[in-house]
């Protein structure tokens, strides 16, 4: 095996637990973000062989020392993540001794992916796999084993943007969301104003942004409930003033604004929609699993 003359070290380490924590599920409807990306070919890296990597070490990398649950695996991972300037680093602890060459060891990443099998008793078992949001360029992967380890380079299509972490975490998710939505705001619609009304704080922590809740803001302004509201006045004239307040909303940065869910709400007028489109809107339904949510 040909060993690299230099590897990065580490800097900075801090430690980030993805087995504690509870993964959210993100689906969006049709008629609030349609998404065309062009199919990209099966690119495949270099992994018929070893490739010796020298590499500086990099001061100005972000490295995370993480023990972590695979998608797939049931095994606990062990792994190290940097974040340099153009590319990231994996370094998969894999110390095992039936793994004595490259043909034990089988990595695969395209725009999508990276996996990562080992082999045990005879047989290719799932290591690591994790998605990648066409985050990387295929091409330009490298990978190698180094005693224990297992280093995979990775190069990024887009060097500004800084990853937190390799696996999804609720850390690693908000900054990274909030390196993309650079200051737009967020606003939560769906059936149930509670539901946006609880997601909306937790998502405001985790993106550093204000919560509002047009709901609060309403009757602040009304000094009615929505349901007296709704007595005296009729559904129009809640669905016209929270649209009234969105209008005026539409100019704020770094929010997260929850509406008034079900039929009653701005959301349900269609003319009342050109207010959300200064931000980002994501439709929120309860799910038959107790406790989730799904986006």
């Amino acid at each position: 095996m040909a060993s690299p003359t230099t590897l990065p070290t580490p800097i900075s380490p801090s430690c980030i637990s993805s087995s504690s924590l509870t993964p959210t599920r993100f689906t969006y409807p049709k008629s609030t973000i349609n998404i065309s990306k062009p199919y990209l070919p099966f690119l495949t890296h270099r992994s018929a062989s070893f490739i010796p990597l020298n590499l500086p070490p990099s001061t100005t990398s972000n490295t995370f020392i993480c023990s972590s649950s695979s998608t797939v695996s049931t095994n606990t991972t062990n792994y190290e993540f940097s974040d340099g300037s153009d590319e990231v680093e994996l370094r998969l602890f894999i110390g095992d001794e039936s793994i004595q060459s490259s043909k034990d060891v089988f990595v695969d990443a395209d725009e999508k992916s990276l996996t990562i099998k080992t082999k045990h008793e005879g047989s290719f078992k799932t290591a690591m796999e994790i998605s990648l949001y066409e985050k990387i360029k295929p091409s330009e992967t490298i990978w190698l084993l180094d005693e224990d380890q297992l280093i995979v380079n990775l190069k990024k299509q887009d060097p500004d943007v800084k990853w937190p972490d390799i696996m999804e975490t609720w850390e690693s998710l908000t900054v990274g969301v909030a390196q993309l939505l650079k200051g737009t705001s967020v606003y939560l619609v769906g059936e149930s104003s509670e539901i946006n009304y609880r997601v909306s704080r937790e998502l405001a922590v985790g993106l550093g942004y204000t919560p509002l809740d047009t709901k609060e803001l309403l009757e602040t302004f009304t000094k009615q409930t929505v349901d007296s509201l709704v007595a005296a006045e009729g559904s129009n004239a809640v669905a016209e003033t929270e649209s009234a307040i969105l209008e005026s909303l539409s100019s704020h940065i770094r929010s997260v604004v929850a509406t008034i869910g079900g039929r009653h709400g701005a959301a349900s007028r269609r003319d009342s929609w050109r207010h959300l489109y200064s931000g980002f809107t994501v439709w929120l339904s309860q799910s038959e699993a107790k406790g989730v949510v799904n986006f």
